[in-house]
């Protein structure tokens, strides 16, 4: 699977001038919370680049599915397949991966039954950390580096585990010291901390423990990698209902709603001033990141609307880029 760049795009490359500064990288990590539309915003980023007419792999990290169903194919595997025009997607495979790399950079032939290595694998990578991080994302940096894509765009892990898995080339190249392990290191290094290479992007929520998450996230990031975090997705942002929310407001209002729907409203609009709380948290916390804003879309978490919303999403993502 590691080869020239692949057959299939009906489209030319698009040039950097037509591009916004986000899809001008070419290794972007989409990642978030569990349930905040991650998989959701990494299918759109997909399309939205694809769409104008850049050569997109879209990997799905976690192989939950979430990918398959929104690019409308029964299943995906570690061979990346067109969906659509200018898109492949795929499912990230460690096992598979390895197998790659002992035939590209150690010269070892297709193995056609892997179980006993991976076995012996599977006790290295518990007793070095990093090790099956590295199979990943090193996977992804070898697309990047062969240009077999314009920009990769990655369903990536939930935040618990994403900075371990782009800190796993420093992690690993400080424990192999010199050697042909550390070179390889070296060169996803090159491309995970360049800014204007790679990014990470969290996508969340306007709610408050998602919102210290993130934030948590960030800084983590910042603190642990040099991979840059220039954008954020802020994503079901409910739009306001009511201009004013002072007592002299909800006085008129009273007088000419049943008492039923004044409660509703007033409920509403407490949880929009609870939402803006958490943006503007998130705002001061996280220092220069840009965010990119996705009202909220009925159909979230129902399967018939799946589309709909995916649709939605796209076209805000290209008002926004």
């Amino acid at each position: 699977m590691w080869r020239s760049a692949p057959a299939g795009s009906t489209v030319e490359s698009a040039s950097a001038v037509d591009l916004t500064p986000l899809l001008r990288h070419r290794l972007v990590f989409v990642t978030g919370k569990g349930g905040v539309g991650k998989s959701t915003i990494a299918v759109a980023l997909a399309r939205l680049a694809a769409r104008r007419g850049l050569r997109t792999l879209l990997c799905e990290m976690d192989a939950k599915g979430s990918v398959a169903a929104r690019v409308g194919v029964d299943s995906l595997t570690f061979e990346p397949r067109l969906v659509e025009s200018n898109l492949w997607a795929m499912v990230m495979d460690t096992e598979q991966s390895l197998r790659e790399y002992l035939r590209l950079f150690v010269k070892i032939p297709l193995i056609t039954k892997i179980t006993p290595l991976a076995a012996v694998f599977d006790f290295v990578a518990d007793a070095a950390p990093g090790v099956k991080e590295i199979l990943g994302v090193g996977k992804l940096c070898h697309e990047v580096r062969q240009d077999n894509y314009d920009i990769v765009i990655v369903d990536a892990e939930a935040t618990g585990h994403i900075v371990s898995q782009i800190a796993a080339p420093q992690i690993v190249g400080q424990l192999a010291g010199v050697g042909m392990l550390r070179d390889q290191t070296e060169w996803m290094l090159k491309i995970l901390e360049d800014e204007s290479t790679c990014t990470v992007v969290p996508v969340v929520v306007p709610e408050e423990l998602v919102v210290n998450e993130t934030v948590d996230l960030i800084q983590s990031i910042r603190g642990q990698t040099k991979t840059a975090v220039r954008w954020a997705v802020l994503n079901r942002l409910e739009e306001p209902l009511m201009m004013s929310s002072d007592e002299s407001t909800w006085s008129v209002l009273r007088d000419v709603l049943s008492p039923e729907v004044s409660e509703s409203l007033r409920r509403a609009t407490s949880e929009r001033q609870l939402q803006r709380e958490a943006v503007t948290e998130l705002r001061e916390n996280v220092g220069d990141v840009e965010f990119i804003v996705i009202p909220e879309v009925g159909g979230w978490s129902e399967e018939g609307d799946v589309e709909d919303v995916d649709a939605v999403v796209l076209q805000r993502l290209g008002e926004e880029l």
